[in-house]
Formats: structure tokens, sequence, C-alpha cells
């Protein structure tokens, strides 16, 4: 019961932030959206970047100590996607826009918190390599799906190796593997910038439920049971062949069950992704995770 009250504690703030999000936009009304679209772009260009970077660079985190929970991180983003794209075919969803979000969950902003609460502060070391994992993958893999068709893909189908996320992935790995450390006042700076994307991506996601509709919520309830179910389906078959510590099980499992990330739906605002159903993806599979969550830690921690 105190981890069911822990991840309630998580997951309410999110709900408000969209809430508030979603109340700011009926006020202000259609403008606004046109308004979102250049906050947007410095999250995705500046803020999100810089998360993802000081996640790596940060002090704590051994690369070595967590290779084969980096591998886990890979297969289970990898099958989550392989497992649901029969699902979008079955359903008539564009693969685009289901299938991505499937490969990237909430590692972030709430796979994080989720694991200091569960496994303590050395517990956090794993869940960075985690979100490492998933980056890697939905940054090259889930990008790839979602530019086929799109008009950039044909000029440069390799455009995205040379995005901020990308960039930010790699200098960070670089700064883990060699163990560089920044001065700790630039450090802090960048840390702040970047944990202020969490927010302001909520918040966005909360101004796009104004376009949300019925055909969206179906997509919504089909995402948010697909996402956690695929994890954890390949986290069972992984814990049968990988070696891992009962914490780094714990931990693999925990991430298995979390739900589609924020961030899926501002890279599918970016790319005009159908942002509407990676919306309502991502809002429907984050109230989904009180029950999914749980489960995930039970499975994990048995």
């Amino acid at each position: 019961m105190d981890i069911f009250n822990r991840i309630i504690a998580i997951i309410l703030p999110v709900f408000i932030i969209i809430g508030l999000g979603y109340a700011y936009a009926r006020y202000k009304g259609e403008g606004l959206k046109d308004d979102m679209l250049a906050v947007n772009r410095v999250s995705m260009d500046v803020l999100c970047p810089l998360l993802v970077f000081t996640a790596l660079a940060a002090k704590d985190f051994d690369v070595a100590h967590n290779a084969w929970l980096i591998l886990a991180g890979c297969l289970i983003a990898l099958g989550s996607g392989l497992l649901a794209w029969p699902v979008a075919r079955l359903f008539g969803y564009d693969v685009r826009s289901f299938v991505p979000p499937m490969m990237y969950n909430n590692c972030g902003n709430m796979g994080l918190p989720l694991a200091a609460l569960a496994f303590g502060a050395s517990g956090l070391s794993a869940a960075v390599a985690l979100f490492m994992a998933c980056n890697l993958v939905y940054f090259t893999v889930g990008i790839m799906i979602i530019q086929r068709g799109h008009p950039d893909h044909k000029a440069s189908p390799f455009k995205f190796l040379l995005s901020p996320m990308m960039l930010a992935m790699m200098a960070g790995m670089l700064f883990a593997l060699l163990q560089w450390r920044l001065p700790i006042f630039l450090f802090t700076a960048l840390k702040m910038l970047g944990d202020a994307c969490i927010p302001i991506m909520l918040f966005a996601l909360g101004v796009r439920m104004l376009d949300i509709n019925f055909s969206s919520w179906r997509i919504g309830m089909v995402g948010a049971i697909v996402c956690p179910l695929a994890g954890i389906l390949m986290a069972l078959l992984l814990e049968q062949v990988l070696p891992l510590s009962a914490t780094q099980r714990g931990q693999m499992y925990l991430f298995a069950a979390l739900p589609p990330a924020v961030f899926c739906f501002m890279v599918a605002e970016q790319y005009q992704q159908e942002p509407d159903k990676v919306a309502s993806i991502v809002l429907l599979g984050n109230l989904a995770a009180l029950v999914f969550v749980p489960l995930g830690l039970w499975l994990g921690l048995r």
C-alpha cells in the first residue's frame, strides 16, 4: 500500500499540470495552440536534450555495472514495438502514430522518481541506464518509423542523427564512459534547464487535449493497455536469459510497466503525425499506470 500511495503521489501532479494546460487552453481559445509551437520547439531543441545529457553525465551513472540492464532496456523497447505493430494493423491505426509511443515509455519523469522511491538512492543509477537504453532505441528506430513518408525523409533519412536529442545522448554517453565531470555550477545550470522540460511538456499536452475526440480516446485506450503489457511480456522472457541481480530484475519490471512518455506527443507535434491521437495514448496510458505500475513492482519484487 505504501508503494501504491507513492505512485499516486507521483502521478497526481502529472494530471494536475495537464489539467491546468487544458483549462488555460479553454480560456485562451484555439489561438493558444499556435503560441505553443514556439514553446514546444524550445523544449525539443534545448530543454529535453539537456535533461538527457545531465541524466547520463551525472556522477552516479555507471555504464559498466549496468551493461546487462541497458541491454534489457533496449530489448524491451524494441520488443514492445514489434508486438505493437500487428496490433496497429489489426485496428487500422497508422503505425507511425501507434508504434513509437509503445517503444518509448515514461522512464524519465515517472521512472526515475519511482525507482528512487522503490529501490532507494542506489537504484537511481540503474534507472538512468534504462532511461538511456529507451532513448537510444526511440531516437534511432522510433524516429525512423515516424519519418517514413515524411517530406524530410527522402532528402535526408538519417537527419535525426544530428538532432539535438541524439547529440545530447552521444555527448552524455561520452561523459559517462570517460567519467568526465562538468564544473558543478555549470552542471547545475544545465540540469535546471533540463528539469524544466517536464512540466512544460505536460502543460503542452493539456493544451493539445482540446483536439481529442472519441476516435482518439479509443486508440488511447488500446495504447494504454498494449504499452505496459508488451513491456511486461518482454521482461518475463528476458528474466529467463539475462544474468540480472535481484535489484536489476526489479528495476527491469518497473521499467517495463511504465506508460508511454509525454515526449512522444512532442515528437508527434513536431512531425504533425496525428498529435491528437498520440496525446490520447499518453494521457490514458499515464492514467492506466495506477494499475500497471503496481503490477510491475509486484512482479519485480516478488
